[in-house]
């Protein structure tokens, strides 16, 4: 049994949803879309992908994820929507209904579609948008695998409200054209032509993400990618040796990113883009949507990670590629003369134990390094950068941290207005195609 097929027997969610769908012959890869409330907008991303050549549209099966908690627990309206959703979809499959949406199956799109919404259908209490991913992924999974692609599948993960370029399906399809390609963030970028409000408050969102993927290349972290997740891309064999989609109501994608950053190598898919829309949510309890409602409501602060944590960080890294065979108590002596609280976090993490152990079962430095990632990740290097904060490197104006990170890295842009950037919205457009340049480069 390969690990595909025991992800699917033991691991893989199944009943109640099933997947309503057409033939699958030819399909090699799966885009999957959880819709909640998205009558609105799910024909604009569905047209986005139509816009995708004939022939790359011919190997691809879309599966939507229409979902909603019980009743009591979401919305009348959100459920209301979501049946409209579900009419629409099933009127497509059946070629019938009314005439809205046909283009996009006319040209050549394969669609199918899960009920997760309807009475006896609807997501458990704490269920959410990860589940809903998974519930889609997993489904598509199984699919491919009775298709006869099994491993050689791809997993595409987007959103109900993200635009594609007309070449995301040939760019992703040509990444995974070599055998290695394990897991891949396509690059994004968030549509500026919303409200002016919602605007931004998404150009200061937006900077704060790659001002935190800056500050992270900068201290060569392994998991300096966005956590954004209509750009995750994975194999099938990835999809399995993560362990599937993460469940949670919010940031699924951080943990799903972090188990295949564990497993293999986050690339990123530099080809094509994806436009996630600019706007406002109080679906999630944090993540896009919800900070920029929050901005919106006077909550949020243009605020973000002080550049020195980076800095500390590191310097920790650092010392773990130069020092591996080092005794742990020498580490956490040399970043004290940095940082005392960076070496007080490690001894609380159990680090000494950790190094010791990680020692006795590496055979050499290159799989020990591997195993020291696997210990300390994206979420212990979060926790890090929070113990800073709480220690003195103090959350900072956005702008003037993304200041100081470019000026690190030696990509500040010459003769830029910094002085009144807080205040100019075409300075602040200008430094966001900046930073969306900068991340296309290999290194910095």
């Amino acid at each position: 049994m390969n690990p595909v097929e025991s992800y699917l027997r033991k691991r893989a969610v199944a009943a109640p949803w099933r997947l309503e769908r057409g033939p699958i012959e030819g399909v090699e890869r799966a885009v999957v879309i959880p819709a909640l409330a998205e009558r609105a907008r799910l024909l604009g991303t569905l047209r986005s992908l139509a816009a995708n050549p004939r022939q790359e549209l011919a190997r691809a099966l879309v599966v939507v994820v229409v979902n909603n908690r019980a009743p009591g627990v979401a919305r009348a309206e959100d459920i209301a929507d979501n049946q409209e959703t579900l009419g629409l979809l099933r009127g497509l499959l059946r070629g019938a209904g009314a005439a809205e949406g046909r283009d996009v199956t006319e040209a050549g799109l394969r669609l199918a579609c899960i009920d997760a919404s309807s009475p006896g259908l609807e997501l458990p209490a704490k269920g959410g948008v990860g589940l809903a991913r998974r519930i889609g992924l997993d489904a598509a999974l199984r699919v491919l695998h009775e298709a006869g692609v099994g491993e050689a599948s791809v997993l595409l993960s987007t959103d109900a409200d993200t635009l594609v370029e007309p070449n995301y399906l040939e760019a992703v399809r040509r990444h995974y054209a070599r055998p290695e390609a394990w897991a891949a963030c396509v690059d994004y970028a968030h549509c500026l032509d919303g409200a002016e409000a919602e605007v931004a408050a998404i150009l200061a969102y937006e900077t704060h993400l790659r001002c935190h993927v800056l500050g992270l290349r900068l201290a060569h972290s392994p998991y300096a990618y966005a956590t954004v997740g209509s750009t995750i891309v994975c194999s099938a064999r990835a999809y399995a040796a993560a362990g599937g989609m993460n469940r949670r109501q919010a940031g699924e994608d951080f943990y799903f990113l972090q188990e295949l950053a564990k497993t293999g190598r986050v690339e990123a898919i530099h080809a094509t883009t994806v436009h996630p829309a600019p706007r406002a949510s109080h679906r999630v309890p944090f993540g896009t949507g919800r900070w920029v409602q929050e901005r919106l409501d006077g909550r949020q602060e243009l605020v973000t990670y002080h550049p020195d944590g980076y800095r500390v960080l590191g310097v920790l890294l650092s010392l773990v590629h130069e020092r591996p065979d080092a005794a742990p108590e020498s580490i956490l002596a040399e970043l004290a003369r940095t940082s005392r609280p960076a070496a007080g976090f490690l001894e609380g993490q159990g680090f000494a134990e950790c190094w010791n152990k990680l020692h006795q079962n590496s055979p050499n430095p290159r799989v020990f390094l591997a195993q020291f990632y696997r210990w300390f990740d994206a979420f212990k290097t979060l926790k890090l950068l929070h113990c800073l904060r709480d220690a003195g490197f103090s959350l900072q104006p956005v702008w003037s941290a993304v200041r100081t990170l470019l000026e690190q890295a030696g990509q500040a842009p010459p003769a830029f207005p910094w002085q009144n950037l807080a205040e100019e919205r075409e300075a602040q457009t200008a430094l966001l195609l900046h930073l969306r340049q900068l991340e296309r480069r290999p290194s910095i």
